[in-house]
């Protein structure tokens, strides 16, 4: 699989070369079951789950009978704080805790490659040459993605720093380490661009995946 090079200031036009991407991880058939699967493993994952109420045993009052056990006429009550007391506790309420759960890696490998594939196949992953920026040009980045919709751009450790700063205060535009690429943020933006250096080391890193389709 081929993908054209550009250069950052001219996305739209011809293209200044090409790179090789292997097949098995740009050009699989995409399972959108799996990606779907693995998209809700991530949503779950960075869930909070720091809700809280407190139950009979965490709310604070008088441990004393509200009142005698017979006699008044009224219902029997042992406690102040009981679930049905004003001011008392709550019962079954939510408690803090994680929403995450375990999925095979060779579920969120699969998923990640067949995000890729797809936004591949679908023109909507483009590479550009490493920039250099001398200083950061918000305006310069910001007229190359006009109209672009949401981009992603994926940059590693080489990449110039004055083009990260760059990126920070466009509209609808983020950045992301090649080291954390995801699925999620893959398929929520409508154009990834990935600078050579980073999809070189990318592809180093996982070339050695052998993908089988669920």
């Amino acid at each position: 699989m081929k993908a054209d090079i550009y250069e950052i200031n001219n996305l739209n036009k011809k293209a200044e070369g090409s790179i090789d991407l292997p097949d098995s991880i740009f050009a699989i058939e995409p399972n959108f079951n799996v990606i779907k699967s693995v998209i809700n493993w991530q949503l779950a994952k960075r869930r909070s789950g720091s809700h809280k109420v407190k139950t009979v045993s965490e709310v604070s009052g008088t441990t004393a009978k509200p009142f005698k056990q017979k006699g008044t006429g009224r219902a029997r009550q042992g406690s102040l704080r009981s679930v049905q007391m004003r001011g008392g506790g709550v019962i079954f309420g939510p408690v803090v805790r994680d929403h995450g759960y375990k999925l095979n890696k060779k579920v969120r490998k699969l998923g990640l490659s067949s995000a890729l594939s797809y936004l591949l196949n679908e023109k909507r992953i483009k590479v550009i040459k490493d920039p250099k920026f001398t200083k950061p040009e918000t305006s310069k980045l910001a007229s190359s993605v006009k109209g672009s919709g949401k981009t992603l751009f994926v940059y590693n450790d080489q990449t110039c720093d004055n083009f990260k700063l760059s990126a920070y205060n466009i509209k609808d535009v983020n950045i992301l380490n090649v080291s954390g690429l995801n699925v999620y943020d893959l398929v929520n933006s409508k154009n990834v661009i990935f600078c050579e250096s980073s999809i070189k080391s990318f592809v180093e890193k996982v070339s050695w995946i052998k993908l089988k389709q669920i």
